[in-house]
């Protein structure tokens, strides 16, 4: 059988809201330009992604392949909103579930390297198998998408001991503050990386930034030499379509946010991992109150390891807030300001010209190189 493309892309995100809607608009971005792209993960969380998607609608798109890989059941418990830690805990089971993911994954590389010339496998960090597993089959590259920062990678992967020197001396030394970790993630989730660490250190062909140059320019070249990387490093955000002609419907809110005056509402929102106090959501909401400006606030409880799970009805927390992405001081007018600038200068990165968009270019023109 002749593949209708010399070169297929398999993605494998993260169970995790954020990386898997980083990954799946990375995948709409890739399937412009004709590339099959295979989207593997479990049938709850590639429906969740598909749920979730803003700005177009996944399943109007022929070259994405949802693969719905089995998965064995796992705990799903409720978040902590006084948790000490932030860190949502209570993800792990679904986190640890993925190494169920690893021969399922090995079967589906398998066939399609008997069809196409070459598989590039997209992976986040955590998914580290699935580079470990492309790496016993000829002609499959793999990259890896970073759905953090810049520069949160850059303290996270630093090779401090090839330079030799101590975390001060290095920071020091590039002008940056001595960054601790301490009080960020659980003894549960830094069990869970060890367990992982010697598949997370397979060699990749390069890396893909979910950021751009006019943001995080100074962390983005700093990655990109050694000792630090050794490897190819694109940076290709902000992937985050907003489709007009979609046929989806928008959120009310944004329906709302457009007959707002320009500069003139807050955003505020935790993400979908976060679960935050009844004691902090009221502080929260005085200050969003004292400010007198319009302002829009995303208030949920945190995921669960698989939002569609079947249990016993919670009851949701009552939660009072003032009727309703503050900046009256000086110091807000001044962010205010160079946010607008960052704004003009981010808007342009995908322009003909920008630098998102050469190195998307350069990225495509590099995996389907003969």
């Amino acid at each position: 059988m002749e593949a209708q493309s010399p070169v297929a892309v398999v993605v494998v995100p993260f169970p995790a809201q954020g990386h898997l809607n980083q990954l799946l608009h990375l995948s709409r971005l890739l399937s412009t330009r004709g590339l099959p792209v295979h989207y593997v993960g479990s049938a709850n969380h590639n429906r969740q992604a598909k749920l979730r998607a803003e700005g177009w609608d996944p399943s109007t798109n022929t070259n994405i392949h949802f693969h719905d890989l089995s998965l064995p059941s796992f705990p799903t418990p409720p978040p902590d909103p006084n948790a000490p830690t932030k860190f949502p805990e209570h993800l792990l089971p679904a986190f640890e579930a993925i190494d169920h993911l690893r021969h399922p994954f090995t079967a589906l590389l398998r066939s399609l390297s008997a069809t196409y010339r070459r598989i590039v496998v997209i992976n986040d960090p955590l998914m580290a198998f699935s580079a470990h597993e492309a790496s016993n089959y000829p002609y499959t590259e793999c990259y890896q998408f970073q759905c953090l920062s810049a520069f949160c990678s850059f303290f996270f992967t630093q090779d401090l001991d090839a330079l030799g020197k101590p975390t001060g001396q290095i920071t020091e030394s590039l002008g940056l503050p001595v960054i601790s970790l301490d009080g960020c993630f659980t003894p549960g989730f830094f069990q869970f990386l060890a367990a992982r660490s010697e598949t997370m250190k397979t060699p990749t062909s390069g890396r893909i930034f979910n950021s751009c140059h006019p943001i995080e320019g100074r962390f983005l070249d700093l990655l990109s030499k050694g000792p630090f990387f050794d490897s190819k490093t694109w940076a290709i955000g902000p992937l985050n379509p907003i489709d007009t002609a979609c046929p989806r419907p928008s959120h009310w809110c944004l329906e709302w946010l457009d007959k707002q005056p320009p500069k003139s509402v807050i955003y505020v929102s935790f993400g979908t991992m976060s679960s935050i106090s009844d004691e902090q959501i009221h502080e929260i909401a005085i200050g969003l109150e004292r400010s007198e400006k319009r302002f829009v606030w995303v208030v949920r409880e945190a995921d669960k390891g698989d939002i569609f799970a079947q249990g016993e009805e919670e009851e949701a927390r009552k939660i009072l807030l003032p009727q309703g992405r503050l900046m009256e001081s000086d110091e807000g007018k001044e962010i205010r300001k160079r946010a607008e600038e960052l704004g003009k200068e981010v808007r342009g990165v995908w322009s003909e010209n920008g630098s998102s968009h050469s190195d998307f270019d350069s990225f495509i023109g590099h995996i389907s190189r003969e």
